[in-house]
């Protein structure tokens, strides 16, 4: 069988270029506020699927409107960097990414963001304040229980 790594790709950069692509097939220019909440209901459904494993490097955290990757955040800032090529993804992990997608990505950025502000992880670090993480285990409580 093959390795078994903690995280299930190398890099958040890895998501964040198959959203975009994903998106781009079905001709849609995706918002980087939607691309931050995809990423950030990918990385809780993935840990509440496979326990124990994280789909990416990536540590959330909450700006005005909800949750963010802050490094992707700040490397994405003027559009899609050059210069950084994706690795490739396992099958599994595209087929999990494209659940994802099939559930989530027909709703715009701020219905998203309506939607993730009343889940309590989002909820509980916003009252704590701006820039405030958001725990893997309090994401995966909270979406582990609505399975």
């Amino acid at each position: 069988g093959s390795v078994c790594m903690p995280f299930a790709v190398q890099s958040c950069l890895d998501v964040v270029f198959w959203f975009t692509d994903r998106a781009l097939n079905d001709r849609e220019y995706i918002q980087p506020q939607k691309l931050h909440r995809l990423m950030f209901l990918a990385q809780a459904y993935y840990s509440v699927a496979y326990p124990g494993r994280k789909l990416m490097p990536a540590t959330f955290v909450v700006d005005s409107l909800g949750p963010i990757e802050p490094t992707v955040f700040h490397a994405f800032a003027y559009g899609r960097p050059h210069m950084v090529e994706a690795n490739p993804i396992a099958d599994t992990v595209a087929h999990f990414l494209d659940s994802i997608w099939r559930r989530f990505g027909h709703y715009s950025a701020d219905a998203l963001n309506k939607k993730l502000a009343e889940h309590a992880p989002v909820a509980e670090a916003s009252a704590k304040g701006l820039g405030e993480e958001i725990t893997l285990a309090a994401m995966v409580k909270f979406y582990g229980a609505e399975v």
